[in-house]
């Protein structure tokens, strides 16, 4: 219809080629009148690659993910690709089926936040043939490029920064230890304990699965005690909004009665009332770094050795912790200083 060649259509539509004025004119009235529109399947077949890259990740609902899948998109779309996003929901048999899910669709390549044992995700790792970039958290004996955060040393200033409020008995909400920043932030929380030369109490530590639900129910138990904390530090932010239904439902009050400090900020931490200290993460490099790592191995970089960049956090300070030692209208002070 527009009387060219096949190589000039694909020249325009392609943007490998100059093509004039007049010849697109008539190839774009062609395919309007057609209605014509690329086969992606076939061009993918036809060119080795799908320009699509899958990414895996716990749960979309926690901010921390849903802001890094967010950089992470941007980071691709300009460079061209799309992102094939699956939750797994910290399940370890979905996570093994959308990651084979995304690679019978051909992506050409995956960024992955792991749930579970690593064996497993090796195996398909080794037979991927893909570029593999992990984030968040790290898998023995998987070799391949990673983004993680110094998970040991934030907790640790973290709880020095209460310890050093005058808080004693620190209550500890963590999540499943089978995933490395969760084992890296209680070594960080038993690390200060010790370093204070204070006691870990194996009764001050509650587990839940990452949820709101979680947090409150093990925050009911730590308030249950004879002896309760006088804070509590949430290892996630959807468990420390449980934290803090816990504390009103039970007719106590933060940080009057109890302080509360949690990993990971959010948007809504600095609106709360009381205002939450936490442990930002620097969301921004952590998906722009792995954008780039698997951007650097799709471009022809494959047989580098693997990649691990560690950031690092930064504790937030907002008035949801109480020195034990001062009144309390000092918090609000010491806050705004």
């Amino acid at each position: 219809m527009a009387r060219v060649s096949v190589a000039t259509v694909s020249a325009l539509i392609n943007g490998t080629a100059t093509v004039s004025p007049e010849l697109s004119q008539r190839i774009e009235q062609a395919i309007r009148d057609i209605g014509y529109k690329r086969n992606a399947i076939a061009r993918s077949l036809k060119m080795g690659t799908t320009r699509t890259i899958g990414l895996t990740v716990p749960h979309i609902t926690n901010p921390f993910f849903t802001d890094v899948v967010s950089v992470i998109q941007q980071a691709f779309d300009r460079a061209g690709y799309a992102v094939m996003l699956c939750c797994t929901d910290e399940d370890l048999n979905t996570q093994d089926d959308q990651i084979r899910l995304l690679l019978d669709r051909m992506v050409d390549g995956l960024i992955v936040a792991r749930v579970g044992d690593g064996a497993i995700l090796k195996r398909i790792v080794d037979d991927a043939n893909v570029p593999v970039v992990l984030i968040d958290r790290v898998c023995e004996g998987v070799d391949t490029d990673a983004v993680v955060l110094d998970n040991h040393r934030a907790v640790f200033d973290a709880i020095s920064y209460l310890i050093d409020l005058g808080h004693r008995r620190i209550g500890y909400i963590s999540g499943s230890f089978d995933i490395s920043p969760l084992h890296d932030r209680m070594t960080g929380y038993r690390e200060a304990l010790q370093a204070a030369g204070l006691p870990v109490e194996n009764e001050l530590v509650r587990f839940g699965n990452f949820h709101e639900v979680d947090g409150y129910n093990a925050t009911m138990q730590l308030l249950s005690l004879h002896d309760r904390p006088s804070a509590i530090f949430s290892a996630n932010n959807p468990m420390v909004i449980g934290t803090m239904k816990a504390i009103r439902d039970i007719g106590l009050s933060c940080p009057e009665d109890i302080s509360v400090a949690c990993f990971d900020d959010f948007p809504w931490s600095d609106v709360f009332q009381p205002q939450l200290t936490t442990v930002a993460q620097p969301v921004k490099a952590i998906g722009e770094q792995a954008a780039n790592l698997l951007l650097d191995r799709l471009a022809g970089n494959r047989d580098a050795p693997p990649r691990k960049l560690t950031l690092k956090g930064r504790l937030m300070i907002r008035n949801s912790c109480r020195p034990l030692s001062a009144p309390l209208g000092a918090i609000a002070q010491s806050v705004s200083a």
